[in-house]
């Protein structure tokens, strides 16, 4: 099969999963993968340096580049994946790992909670946290058949909703010039964040191929012009830093700190972030092969996201996972050949090791990021109503839902309410999202669907598909 393969020409070869196309052909197919999600590997960290306060140490930097880094690295176990006995680690298809926007809503308030104690501490907890928490969806790569009955669209629909609700929230601060700021809410910053808003959200309307799938960078890369223009960008840090670098971690790993609150938090997350996988396995199989992921492939696929999610943990960077926008290109495309991803891997580990690339976004005004991560954000919560829609309206899902979002989303958002509860209670509802997760599993628990919401499940799908 390989002999018949490499028989091929370039041209056939980049519709087919395995085989060299030549490099001419090979790096470009790559290097536009990295452009459709270079910034949006990079805002979750960014974000995360915001609000613990790490605007332009080393520190923030290490973090940039050890995000590059990892992603690539990541990546990599995904094309060519980890064989343990009969299990594997990563999938063996396209996939494009980054860092992942589902983390930021729960490091950003894990990481503001114990911002008293220092930057470095709190960013500590943070990565101990989310180190711990990943065994979580490791259980669920290895046994997913078993407990992806938990976890239905009303669960992940509600809980993506409700982080997006959060990173809202975040995301407004950053338009308007970031918390803390002298001018934040000034006409230029705001002219700033409208200017990158807009640029995205037409060349999501209007663009077509690339010019759509990068619309993120397009609009970063215009506001960081306009913003250098205008007085709102120091060049000094990219001046100072070095040429080269390695990607090391600042924080080793005997440092971290694993507050179970903090843990039981990010543990819920990787929930969702294992189901996204799972989607965009499935994403590019069916568009790229005509079928589903094998139990093989997508099993492998969760088990890479949880192993590059502790890795990027370690190298001190948010968790990873699977990029949709990456599985949007293979969808497109139709091009599934993973050396031309490896070469995507490869600028991005290659990245990592210069420093002032990483500076480069690290100076960033918050305006400018703010523009564009308001749209990403949006999306989220936009893309958990869609998951909502899919289960139907039926009594018993809107009883659910209402379980969901009033005491955990209600009560989940105000925990200072819930003083005279026993600290129990207290800790379930500590955090928003994660609180949001769990009552939501266990009123599909204890209300579990009758065959008539089967039925009108089944039947919205197809509506969808159609």
């Amino acid at each position: 099969m390989e002999k018949n393969v490499n028989r091929l020409s370039d041209k056939e070869l980049i519709y087919q999963l395995e085989g060299k196309p030549s490099l001419k052909v090979a790096f470009p197919i790559g290097f536009q993968h990295v452009l459709a999600m270079f910034a949006g590997n990079l805002a979750p960290v960014l974000i995360l340096i915001g609000v613990l306060g790490l605007n332009g140490t080393e520190l923030s930097l290490r973090m940039i580049q050890c995000a590059m880094f990892v992603s690539g690295l990541t990546t990599f176990i995904q094309l060519y994946p980890i064989k343990i006995g009969k299990f594997q680690i990563g999938a063996g298809l396209p996939i494009v790992m980054g860092t992942s926007f589902a983390f930021v809503s729960t490091a950003a308030s894990i990481g503001g909670e114990y911002s008293s104690f220092g930057p470095e501490y709190a960013l500590s907890v943070v990565l101990g946290a989310a180190c711990l928490g990943s065994m979580v969806e490791v259980i669920i790569g290895l046994f997913y058949k078993q407990v992806k009955g938990l976890f239905p669209p009303l669960v992940v629909g509600s809980v993506l909703i409700t982080m997006g609700v959060k990173l809202l929230g975040v995301g407004v601060n950053y338009f308007a010039g970031g918390v803390g700021a002298e001018d934040f809410g000034s006409a230029k910053n705001l002219a700033l964040g409208f200017l990158v808003f807009f640029v995205i959200t037409f060349l999501q309307r209007f663009g077509k191929g690339m010019w759509k799938i990068s619309s993120i960078l397009v609009g970063l890369i215009i506001g960081y012009i306009v913003a250098a223009f205008i007085g709102k960008v120091d060049f000094t840090p990219v001046m100072n830093a070095n040429v080269v670098g390695a990607p090391l971690p600042i924080i080793k790993p005997w440092e971290l700190k694993f507050p179970l609150g903090a843990v039981v938090s990010f543990a819920t997350i990787y929930i969702v972030s294992g189901l996204e996988t799972i989607g965009n396995s499935n994403g590019i199989t069916i568009a790229g092969f005509n079928r589903e992921a094998t139990a093989e492939e997508t099993s492998g696929a969760i088990l890479a996201d949880a192993l590059g999610s502790t890795v990027a943990v370690l190298f001190n960077a948010l968790p990873n996972t699977a990029f949709g926008q990456n599985a949007g290109i293979v969808a497109m495309t139709k091009v599934v050949n993973k050396w031309c991803v490896a070469m995507g891997a490869f600028v991005l580990m290659a990245s990592a090791f210069l420093p002032k690339v990483g500076m480069l976004f690290n100076i960033m005004p918050n305006s400018v990021l703010g523009g564009a991560v308001i749209t990403v954000f949006s999306m989220i919560m936009i893309n958990g109503i869609k998951m909502i829609t899919k289960a139907g309206f039926s009594d018993r899902n809107i009883i659910v839902l209402g379980i969901t979002f009033g005491l955990g989303l209600g009560l989940g958002s105000h925990p200072e309410a819930l003083v005279g509860l026993p600290p129990m209670f207290q800790f379930i509802f500590k955090d928003t999202v994660a609180c949001v997760c769990i009552i939501s599993i266990l009123a599909n628990i204890i209300f579990p669907p009758t065959k008539e919401d089967k039925e009108m499940a089944e039947q919205m799908i197809k509506e969808g598909d159609n």
